[in-house]
This record gives C-alpha cells, structure tokens and sequence, in this order.
C-alpha cells in the first residue's frame, strides 16, 4: 500500500517528526531505544521516516544497551549517536551509558518522554518531572546541555544548541526531555527551519601565536616524543606524517592505541594501563626536550596514574579541550585549537622546511620508507612466553596472540571494562595489513559527511575514566550496525556478559556478524586479582561456573566453548565473519594469570 493509500502516512506533522526531520538532515540512520507511553509521539515519527526510506529503529533490552550502542555508532560514523527512552525507570536506566560517553567525549543526543504537562504533579505513571523522580536533575550532572521542552516553540532552538554542544569541543552528550502532549503538537511546517550543515561545520580555529611558538621549541629539541590520546583520530593522519617527517617516536595512551598500527616503525608501546616498559622508557628518557601529548585528557589510567614520566616540565600538550588542558598546570606549553588544523600547519612547516635541502629531504624520505615493516611489536610484551604458550587452560596472553592473527587487519575489535581491557591494551595486535599508504601505518578515514565531526575510531577501542561493564556489548552492535562490511569483535568478561548479555539478541534481531569472546575465569576477574594484589580480603568477586555457550544459543546466536589454543585455531573464522548472525566464544580462560594492571595497583596504594 503507497503513503498516499494508507490513511497512517497522512498525518500532519507534529513536533516529532520535526525532531526527526533534523536528524534525516544529519544523514543519522539509526535511533536505538526502548518505547513507552511517553514517547510514543517519538516513534510513530520514526516509523513513518522507516516507510520512506530514511531513520530506522533499533530496539535495545536495556536502556543502558541502546546508549552503548549509540556510543558505538558515533565511534564508527563521526556522526551523533541517538538514543531514546520513555520516562521514569527508562530514563534512569540511560544515565549510566550516558555518563560512560560524557566521560568518553562520545558525541549523543538523548531525548526522554514525559507525561502530559498538565499532569505534571499529579501523580501521572513514571511520572518524572520536577514534581517527580526529577530525571532532568540527574541527567544534569552527566550531559553538556540538558533541558525540558516545554512549549512546542521551544523544540528548535533547544535542539539546535543541544546538537551544537554535543558535536563541538568538548564533545559529549546532550539531553532532551519532551513531554507527550508537546511532542504531539502539530508543527506549522514540515521542514527544519535551520541548515545544520553550517551550524554545526566543525571549528579549525587555532591558537596562531601557540603554534609559532611550538614551531620555535621544535626547531631547537633534539629529541622529540608524541604521545597520542583517544582524542586524535580525526587527525591521525597528519599526526602521522609528522612523526614521520620528524622521525619522532610514537606513544600512545589506552584510548589511542588503536590509532596507530603497533608495527609502526617508531611505536614505542602504550603508556599507562596495560601499557608497557617500553612507552614508559621513551617518557623518562633523560634525553627527551619535549613530550607533545596530543589529544589526551590526561585521566587516571592514560596519565599512568598521573605519572611524572609524563606530567613534567617537558610537557607540550595540545587539544581543543580547555577542560583537558586544565588538567596540565606544569606543562611548558598549551596549544589550543582543532587537532587536525595544529598537525596540517606542522606538516606544511616541516614539509616547506625540508624541501630546501631536495637531496637530504630524498634520502630521509627513502630511509624512512625502507624501514616501514621493521618493527616488531611482540618485543614490547611483558610476558612473551605466555604470548606462544600451549598449554590449558588458554592462558589469556596466547588468546589475545590468536585474535590479532585469526580476524583480519580491518576488525573492529572493542575491548570492554576490566581484564578484557588490560589484557587487549598489552598484548592484542592486528594482523598484518599488506596494503599500502597511510591505513597501513595506523591514519586512514573514510567518506566525511558534510557539516559532521570526522573521526576514525581505530582498530581498538575501549572505555576510559567511568569505565561501565558491559559498554563493549552494546558498543560492538552499534559498531556494527554502522559498518556491516568490516567484522567486529566484542572481547567482554564474564562479569560483563551477565550485566549486559542480553544485547546479544539485538545483534541476532539484526542479523549482525558480531564476534563476543568471553573470558570466562568464574570471577570479577580485575576485583579478584586486585584484592589478591592489594592483600585484601577476597570477598564479592566470585561467579558461578556459567555455560554462556548455551546462553548464547537460547539467544539465537551460534557459540562454541574454547577450552585450548587448538579449540581456537580450528575455528573457519572466514566462515564466522561472513555469517548474518552473531557467534559467540565462551574461553575458558586460565584464572590465575595475572593482568597488566600496575598502573591501577598503584594509584589505589597511593590513595587508600
């Protein structure tokens, strides 16, 4: 039946489908949420933009599951994350995936219902206004703009000012709350008032007087190193170039690892949690004039726990965070400004520098080329032996050995909160990518939607500073919803997949080639060896055998149980990639080995 047919698709507009025609206009595809009364405006506009070929809805099981997943959709697309709850009990339970990307600087807008104005007050089911379990106050505390549309004229500018802060520095969540009656108020046109293309084009404003200074301290350092945060991946590319211009060494931090390939020539390793000796060496070398740190917000875990390897009078460090740089009082030098504007002004500088000796500028050029493969990042593991180990069970090390080699160079891998995290910081690699060009050495992007933040979220990602359980879940379905051509690999814990598991039939639902490893080592496995580190009582950490093999098939999902390194390598991964479904791994995992987690140990003795 046409649109013209059907009596359904000739409403008139309301409010709603004006919120949803902005979004069309953003090229955003997808909404992720759980329906309600209260929003019911909300997605009866969402269903008639489904008929005609625009937004789509992606019905999560948990609230926190639809934030998480719009998390992952931002991280893949550059676009805003969208996610959408009814009231009361709905919106509570986004507010700790909301949070997680308010920490993270993940763009998202999140819009809640509310009952009727006039029942404000009144008692009205899962009422939550002022007069209620006031969800606006708590959203206050997690969100760069947060506010209730409570006249129909309201919605645009509201939206609008909402969209502009979650995309601009610092970036972030934006919240929404739109009472029932509001967002069935009809809408005197049909189409957005504003062009967000323009509103919302990203800044390339830059500190001129900043950069002419940097360029000053460059020329006069004779030994260099980048430390690149989470915050870089739009500008990788020319971060990149840089180092390679320089021959400067690469860090990076947890976040940011996944944005340079650890075959780099000059990768030095990681630099705080699960990092290693090598990423800390570079830092404290005494040679060392400057330390440019790029991009990091400079937390607990992507500082070292705050390590004066890095926090030191050698510190420049760059970002277009005032908040971020805040957190650097000693550094000899702020740069603020886009990333990318920063990093293309070197490059043209060093570019225009160099090529006034043509043959020297020739022979650097080819000697840096020539050593492109030579780098092997095995050496930079704690435990190498462990890395080749046979034995059973799996020892954790050998397991994230197999992963970089078996799934190829393009996996999306998300490793999520925990020993999942400290074990892929350390030891997870991708496979060797033969391709050549900037991809091969850690840059790349992709088509840029006009007016939007670009961004490359890397081949590893993880969750910094909130840290929720479980993010990697739904993050890894909204990884793939954005990106059905590349596989993904969710790397969870045990822990993990009994909070949030249950997105898994999302990802079935969708028909998503998701890949969930679970370590299974019975155990809240960072708490259990953190108690047993720290000589505390080991108390509350541990878990009952669970077969998530089976869990997973009660979902829908193909699974297999891996009990050893051969159980791993005869799986057709070709195979499991290419499924229209998800698969999940239950690996049994040895329990006693230790992760890399000094960085954590030892803030937590500092400050207990």
């Amino acid at each position: 039946m046409d649109d013209i047919a059907d009596p359904r698709h000739s409403q008139p507009a309301d409010i709603a489908d004006l919120l949803v025609a902005y979004l069309e206009q953003m090229g955003v595809e997808y909404v992720f949420g759980v329906p309600g009364g209260a929003i019911e405006p909300l997605y009866n506009a969402i269903a008639r933009s489904s008929r005609r070929g625009g937004i789509r809805h992606v019905l999560a099981r948990h609230e926190a599951g639809a934030a998480f997943m719009a998390d992952g959709y931002a991280r893949e697309t550059g676009k805003i994350g969208v996610c959408c709850s009814t009231s009361g009990p709905g919106a509570t339970n986004l507010i700790t995936g909301v949070a997680c990307a308010y920490d993270n600087n993940i763009p998202m807008l999140v819009i809640t219902g509310q009952p009727a104005l006039p029942a404000f007050g009144k008692y009205p089911l899962q009422e939550s206004s002022c007069t209620g379990i006031n969800t606006l106050g708590m959203f206050r505390h997690c969100t760069l703009y947060n506010s209730l549309v409570s006249h129909p004229k309201q919605l645009e500018t509201k939206l609008v000012t909402a969209l502009q802060r979650a995309i601009r520095a610092p970036r972030g969540p934006s919240h929404l709350t739109v009472p029932v009656d509001v967002f069935r108020s009809p809408c005197s046109r049909g189409t957005p008032s504003y062009n967000l293309e323009q509103l919302l084009a990203p800044s390339s404003m830059v500190d001129d007087d900043a950069i002419t200074e940097l360029r000053d301290m460059l020329a006069e350092a004779q030994n260099v190193v980048l430390l690149i945060g989470g915050g870089c991946g739009e500008a990788i590319g020319s971060i990149l170039q840089f180092a390679a211009l320089k021959g400067t060494p690469l860090v990076t931090t947890p976040d940011g690892k996944g944005l340079v390939n650890p075959r780099h020539p000059l990768f030095r390793g990681v630099f705080g949690f699960g990092g290693h000796e090598t990423a800390d060496a570079a830092l404290r070398d005494k040679a060392v004039d400057l330390i440019l740190a790029i991009g990091a917000n400079m937390g607990e875990w992507n500082s070292g726990g705050w390590s004066d390897s890095l926090l030191n009078e050698r510190l420049v460090h760059i970002d277009e965070s005032e908040e971020n740089l805040s957190r650097t009082p000693m550094a000899r030098l702020h740069v603020r400004g886009r990333i990318l504007s920063v990093f293309s002004r070197l490059v043209e500088h060093l570019h225009h520098q160099q090529k006034t000796d043509n043959f020297e500028y020739a022979r650097q050029r080819a000697s840096r080329e020539h050593k492109v493969d030579q780098h092997d990042p095995h050496q930079l593991l704690s435990a190498p032996e462990k890395y080749q180990s046979d034995a059973t069970p799996l020892k954790p090390q050998r397991l994230m050995r197999e992963l970089g080699q078996l799934f190829p160079p393009t996996t999306r891998f998300l490793a999520d909160t925990g020993n999942s995290v400290s074990w892929a910081v350390h030891y997870l690699h991708p496979g060797i990518d033969r391709r050549v060009g900037e991809r091969r050495l850690g840059g790349g992007g992709r088509k840029i939607t006009p007016g939007l933040r670009r961004t490359d979220g890397g081949w590893l990602r993880v969750t910094m500073n909130f840290a929720a359980m479980g993010w990697a879940i739904g993050g890894a379905i909204g990884t793939a919803i954005a990106n059905r051509r590349q596989p993904v690999v969710c790397i969870t814990g045990d822990g993990s997949m009994l909070m949030n598991g249950q997105e898994i039939s999302v990802a079935v639902a969708e028909r998503l080639a998701v890949v969930f490893i679970v370590l299974n080592d019975q155990s809240l496995g960072m708490v259990r060896h953190g108690q047993r580190l720290a000589g505390a009582e080991q108390i509350g950490c541990d878990l009952p055998p669970s077969d998530f093999a089976a869990l997973a098939r009660a979902l829908g999902a193909d699974a297999y149980t891996i009990r050893s390194p051969h159980d791993l390598t005869n799986l057709n991964i070709a195979a499991i990639c290419a499924r229209k479904g998800p698969t999940l791994l239950d690996v049994l995992i040895d329990p006693d080995e230790e992760p890399p987690m000094n960085v954590r140990m030892r803030v937590l003795t500092n400050t207990l």
